[in-house]
């Protein structure tokens, strides 16, 4: 019997994550073998007169034609796989691994060519773009190993996060992205950090039920160039199956000029992929209520309330510093009491202090009046 929280989920990604409309084209990916919301997302996809299209992969078999491709025949596999996303209104994308370590036997040689030719192409350039996109995890029994807990209890985790109060969220977003507008100089400081850059004249959004999900985040990018400061994350950060700890960044006129974490050589290997890779593309800030914790993934990671990510790599479209890679990192830190706290300024006007936003018109945000009901 099918688990109602699934087609509640997949009537939301597609009526409202992606608004999937009468005669559209979706890609419904899913990296893994558990096709339940597959299924779920083909109907509801139907429901409303679209065109659904399917892909399922297979990790290992993945991996052993990524490990295989010489950079020749990764750019003819990119070139078709990018006309078809072109082809394409809408995309979701589940991503049911059942291990964080599924391309360990894959080159770094091999991963940079995918990056280079595959990723930064179809999805951080075409896809993200070009798309109605949504991007998420699988509730599976990898994932709640990952997060600590029982398959039972990281469900329903899940489900809280992914579909809270959207709408709600929305409108408490609206103040916060009013005053990135009006802001030029923003300054962070906490244990092992203070950097400031400029945000001046690039255009902020807020992510509530529209992309990645769970979603809750307000996004823009620094001025290219005005990065100076070094940062401390204190949040494990995955990429290509190995768990970054520790990470320090140290900027000069918007450049990475040195970074450390505990695999320092390998994380300076992505950084060198191409020259974008050590400039910043995202500021972020994380607000979903419903997550406040680490749980060693990204997409719920980069969402934690009291939380921000100032993501080396690659810059968003419509929210463009001019910086371009293959690299999208998003590298997170909560500033949250027991994480050590912190305070995030604009224009030398403190605005959030240990992850709870002090500005009356910015404290909407907080998590206990996102989770409260509204009168």
């Amino acid at each position: 019997m099918e688990d109602p929280r699934i087609r509640k989920f997949a009537q939301f990604l597609i009526r409202s994550a992606v608004g999937l409309e009468k005669g559209e084209k979706i890609l419904i990916e899913l990296h893994g073998s558990e096709t339940g919301l597959m299924k779920s997302l083909v109907q509801e996809a139907y429901a409303v007169g679209g065109k659904p299209f399917v892909h399922i992969f297979d990790y290992a078999v993945e991996g052993a034609l990524v490990q295989g491709a010489d950079a020749e025949h990764m750019e003819e596999i990119a070139s078709y796989e990018l006309e078809r996303m072109r082809d394409m209104d809408a995309y979701i994308d589940i991503r049911a691994t059942t291990n964080i370590s599924m391309w360990h036997n894959v080159s770094d040689e091999a991963q940079k060519r995918y990056r280079q030719y595959y990723w930064g192409p179809i999805h951080l350039a075409e896809r993200c773009n070009h798309t109605k996109w949504s991007v998420l995890r699988y509730p599976n029994d990898a994932m709640a190993q990952l997060a600590g807990v029982s398959t039972e209890e990281y469900e329903d985790f899940y489900f809280r996060a992914c579909l809270v109060d959207y709408d709600k969220m929305g409108r408490a977003m609206q103040p916060l992205q009013d005053l990135m507008a009006r802001t030029d100089k923003v300054r962070i400081v906490a244990p092992g950090t203070d950097i400031s850059f400029s945000i001046k004249g690039i255009p902020s959004f807020g992510m509530h039920g529209n992309r990645n999900i769970p979603d809750g985040e307000i996004y823009t990018s620094p001025v290219k160039n005005s990065v100076n400061g070094h940062i401390t994350y204190n949040v494990p950060s995955p990429y290509d199956g190995f768990l970054f700890r520790d990470v320090y960044l140290e900027f000069k006129d918007g450049k990475i000029v040195k970074a450390t974490s505990n695999n320092t050589d390998y994380m300076n290997e992505i950084l060198d992929i191409d020259e974008g890779a050590r400039y910043i593309g995202e500021f972020a800030f994380g607000v979903n209520p419903e997550i406040n914790h680490p749980i060693g993934d990204i997409l719920f990671d980069e969402k934690i309330a009291g939380s921000f990510h100032l993501t080396p790599g690659n810059s968003y479209d419509n929210a463009s510093n001019g910086n371009h890679s293959a690299v999208h990192w998003d590298l997170i830190q909560i500033q949250t009491p027991e994480y050590g706290g912190g305070e995030i300024w604009f224009d030398d006007v403190l605005i959030r202090k240990d992850g709870l936003f002090v500005l009356d018109e910015l404290k909407c945000l907080n998590p206990e009046n996102l989770l409260s009901k509204e009168e």
